[in-house]
């Protein structure tokens, strides 16, 4: 799967409008615009997946820098992030400590209430 970024199409703009614009191109696999999370309005922007390279350098050819309804699309394919490896490394306790002979403190008295 490739990763676009669509970017400054009209905030009223619904998926399936950016899927006919796209479908033209190559097969569209999914699509997510961004939205804010408490209005839920558009932010202007979205990741389309295309099956294939050929497709998502044709869509990005053809409509980068376009006119759509007074704005201009800025179109470019996402290159992914290298997924960094999760560490599996866990510190143990050394074999000196235990906590059963760790020397407990007194409590402070509390506070008198007035």
């Amino acid at each position: 799967m490739i990763k676009i970024f669509v970017g400054g199409f009209p905030l009223d703009t619904s998926e399936l409008e950016l899927v006919q614009m796209l479908s033209w191109h190559g097969t569209v696999s999914t699509i997510k615009i961004v939205r804010d999370k408490k209005t839920r309005i558009c932010k202007g922007y979205a990741f389309v997946e295309m099956a294939d390279m050929a497709g998502a350098e044709a869509a990005v050819e053809a409509l980068n820098g376009t006119m759509m309804q007074g704005r201009e699309l800025s179109l470019s394919i996402k290159e992914d992030e290298p997924v960094k490896p999760v560490s599996t490394f866990r510190r143990s306790p050394s074999p000196s400590y235990n906590r059963a002979e760790t020397v407990q403190r007194p409590k402070r008295p509390r506070r008198p209430t007035s």
